[in-house]
């Protein structure tokens, strides 16, 4: 479909996804990663890869004389390589050197993104342990520290709970390079991903919730199950951090936030310059993946439509475990059996405890189908908490009425269900028409 040569600096789960869209279009993808057998190379029928890292000067060097534009999957690459490129000319880097360059020390980008008035974390630089214990004492306990460079899934931040904490921490990050930030009593974790074409058009896809555990993404429910009025804030908030970023950066963005226990406050917590997990969901659920999005963007062509095809969508990452392949494989068998759901698998040859390993998407006609749905895979992670393993029982042991009513879990789960319907009483004269109404929603386990 075009004749332009991408080059992928990075060969990991993001890279195979791009690849994937990419080979729907007919559109080449070169790949520089160290790994020979890496999950984005495995299905990639082109031959000329390179098995050097995407930190090597030459090597990218090499990838951009046989390319015409060059993207990233992982942040932490050589920006200075990437800069002489563009001065050169040897090729088009999306997103461009100096975003990448910003965005990969993480005080630098709180710093830009101060600059533009966008809604931040309390921060401040940590260059010595005396500077970290300040910061404790103007923040208060618990604050974070976090390495400005090579933080990924929660590697990189430690939470300081006491003043007799700070100097684990501030070792334990390294000594040295680090900021900390003030603690956000959040409620929700939030996240947009924005798409952004050379010439400015931006186009944003749905605000999702994602939540953690361990500092790793676990679930990522699409759209999020917040107010009209927080998912416009969270949107504008997104959308201004990406048209923001410095040289018209071009491609697709991952915006992190935090929803304040106030209830309306949205913080930036970091940009991704990639395709980023919280947007695995779009493959299925949107009418155009981020994948797909990211490289017609590189590429400068019309951006896809963003919006969900589909009512209620979650992801469920799938991490190596203590089991090994074992741990992986059982969530992924059991999603064979639940409608909506789809797996993908990376490649990677080792299954080490944490490791992403895969992610599980589940499709729905309503949140309460997804929630159901969701309990039947989640209950079988190897991460699994005691909550997800007790609502896999729950699934497994309800069985429906003799009458057809909702069973007791179907019921606890309208309770706990954010509403689908709203009933209105003109005045109480109405009740004895609209309660048989509400009855049978009840029945049907619509909330």
């Amino acid at each position: 479909m075009d004749k332009q040569v991408v080059g992928i600096l990075g060969g990991g789960q993001l890279g195979r996804m791009f690849i994937e869209a990419a080979n729907r279009m007919n559109v080449t993808v070169r790949v520089l990663d160290p790994t020979s057998l890496s999950p984005a190379k495995q299905i990639s029928s082109f031959a000329e890869h390179i098995d050097e890292p995407f930190t090597s000067s030459t090597a990218i060097q090499e990838l951009a004389k046989g390319c015409d534009v060059l993207t990233v999957e992982i942040e932490h690459v050589n920006c200075d390589e990437l800069e002489k490129i563009e001065q050169q000319g040897l090729a088009l880097v999306r997103p461009s050197s100096s975003t990448i360059r910003m965005i990969q020390d993480k005080y630098l980008q709180k710093e830009y993104l101060a600059r533009f008035d966008l809604p931040l974390p309390e921060y401040t630089q940590c260059d010595t342990l005396d500077e970290a214990k300040q910061a404790g004492r103007a923040f208060g306990f618990p604050f974070v520290l976090k390495s400005r460079l090579g933080a990924y899934d929660g590697r990189g931040n430690y939470v300081v709970k006491s003043e007799a904490d700070v100097e684990t921490g501030f070792k334990l990050l390294g000594g040295k390079m680090q900021y900390a930030e003030k603690f956000v009593p959040f409620v929700k974790e939030l996240a947009v991903m924005v798409v952004r074409r050379p010439g400015g058009e931006v186009a944003t896809y749905p605000v999702v919730e994602t939540i953690q555990r361990d500092n790793i993404c676990e679930l990522v429910y699409a759209p999020a199950q917040i107010d009209g009025e927080v998912r416009n804030i969270a949107m504008k908030v997104a959308t201004d951090a990406v048209s923001c970023l410095p040289d018209g950066s071009v491609g697709i963005f991952g915006v992190e936030m935090f929803l304040h226990n106030d209830g309306k406050t949205v913080l930036v917590n970091e940009i991704a310059p990639r395709p980023h997990n919280s947007g695995h969901y779009t493959i299925e659920a949107c009418n155009t993946s981020q994948y797909e999005n990211h490289l017609r963007a590189v590429l400068d062509l019309p951006l896809g439509d963003t919006n969900l095809k589909v009512p209620a969508a979650a992801m469920i990452n799938v991490l190596g475990g203590v089991s090994g392949y074992s741990s992986v494989l059982e969530p992924c068998l059991a999603s064979l059996e639940v409608p909506g759901a789809t797996v993908h698998l990376y490649g990677k040859t080792e299954a080490k405890a944490g490791r992403k390993m895969g992610h599980i998407t589940v499709v729905a006609d309503c949140f309460l189908q997804l929630g159901r749905r969701v309990d039947l895979i989640a209950g079988r992670l190897a991460n699994a908490s005691d909550e997800e393993r007790s609502r896999l029982q729950y699934r497994d042991s309800a069985a429906p009425a003799a009458d057809g009513s909702a069973s007791d879990v179907e019921k606890k789960d309208v309770s706990e269900m954010a509403p689908l319907v709203g009933i209105i009483m003109g005045s109480d004269s109405d009740l004895p028409t609209m309660r048989p109404a509400a009855q049978i929603l009840e029945q049907f386990g619509v909330p």
